[in-house]
């Protein structure tokens, strides 16, 4: 049994379970859901606010912190907690995805990967136990190793390489990561796409390793939902029942909600808060484009069944009024409203799977009834 986490409850209708992270800086009740923080902040919210949400913990991310500030600024002040004034757990991604899409000269070699810098094109080479030390120095609670990353529509060779190539950075990893001193946990992150044969060499090689949890990286980006579902079912399947399965950049709550039925426990997203940012809103009964002219002269609240502080106090023309202006105000409060409403919704999830009615709560989230 895992040390790390526990199943406490599992629905009598789907794979769901309810259960718990156990980390240094508190527990995570799962399903989780961890708000996007790239920079050791949800952009346009303090702290204070985004607890006062319901977040349980925040992803920072280990390739952006290591350009900026630099480890030397975080390990001077005392590691990522001390540094961005946060006490709850931290998940650092090790930003192998970034590696890939902010650089345009990548080269993947066997010791890990070539990269220009996004900010000054600075060439920076960089292994998996490089991002292992980077992450130990961040102090994060939930850390994860470099893995390979190829895009859908792939070619197969490369996809085999990338899946061979991350399996070999894994056990580099954990190799590693166990000769250190630490209370961290280290995830790993399979590889594969859609492509089953590929997935399912990722998942088994990852497994022997032993990780203290496991991802599923590649998904989302594009495939057909139907080989992206088929995927995510095949893989719980697969991976251990007693560690934690993430689910990584997935988003949109009827897929959440569908991968949480095949078993899946973790997820983090920007879309909320972008999309706050972009005037975007998700409300009970869809989205809300807040700078759509309809909206100028709207008393009315963003959602009527959302009692976050947006939605009790302003109104849909004020908030568009903001938004039109430019105004810092129009990103914190779209923000509140959007991160409210799916921190709500993970709430909601975790109890109708302790009460064995999560069939129920899906059908009125597809149908955007009240939640």
């Amino acid at each position: 049994m895992s040390k790390t986490f526990q199943v406490i409850t599992q629905d009598k209708n789907s794979l769901a379970r309810h259960g718990m992270i156990h980390t240094s800086h508190g527990n995570i009740e799962t399903p989780a859901f961890a708000p996007v923080g790239s920079q050791g902040t949800i952009k346009a919210l303090p702290h204070s606010i985004v607890t006062e949400l319901g977040a349980q913990l925040i992803l920072v991310n280990a390739y952006h912190l290591f350009l900026r500030p630099g480890m030397d600024v975080i390990k001077k002040i005392g590691g990522v907690h001390s540094f961005i004034s946060w006490d709850k757990p931290i998940l650092s991604d090790s930003g192998g995805f970034q590696i890939y899409s902010l650089s345009p000269l990548v080269k993947i070699k066997e010791k890990g990967v070539q990269f220009s810098s996004h900010l000054d094109g600075t060439k920076i080479f960089i292994t998996p136990q490089d991002v292992i030390n980077i992450q130990m120095v961040l102090g994060t609670d939930i850390m994860m190793p470099l893995d390979y990353f190829v895009p859908y529509p792939y070619k197969k060779q490369e996809l085999n390489e990338a899946v061979s190539m991350t399996s070999k950075w894994a056990g580099l990893s954990r190799e590693h990561f166990l000769e250190q001193n630490t209370s961290q946990q280290l995830w790993g992150i399979t590889q594969g796409s859609v492509e089953w044969e590929l997935r399912e060499k990722s998942i088994r090689e990852l497994t022997e390793i032993n990780f203290d949890g496991y991802a599923l990286g590649g998904l989302g980006i594009g495939e057909p939902k139907t080989q992206f579902f088929d995927t995510v079912k095949k893989s719980t399947s697969l991976l251990p029942q007693d560690k934690p399965r993430y689910l990584m950049g997935i988003g949109y709550i009827e897929d959440i909600i569908k991968a949480v039925e095949l078993g899946v426990d973790f997820f983090d997203c920007v879309l909320p808060t972008r999309n706050a940012r972009n005037g975007t809103l998700f409300t009970s009964e869809g989205k809300l484009v807040i700078k759509n002219k309809k909206y100028e002269n709207d008393s009315g609240p963003l959602d009527k069944k959302c009692s976050c502080y947006t939605c009790r106090n302003f109104s849909r023309a004020y908030l568009r009024h903001l938004y039109e202006r430019n105004e810092i105000s129009s990103s914190i409060l779209n923000t509140i409203h959007n991160l409210y409403f799916y921190l709500d919704i993970f709430k909601k999830i975790r109890q109708a799977i302790q009460t064995n009615s999560l069939n129920r709560l899906k059908e009125r989230i597809t149908r955007k009834e009240e939640i």
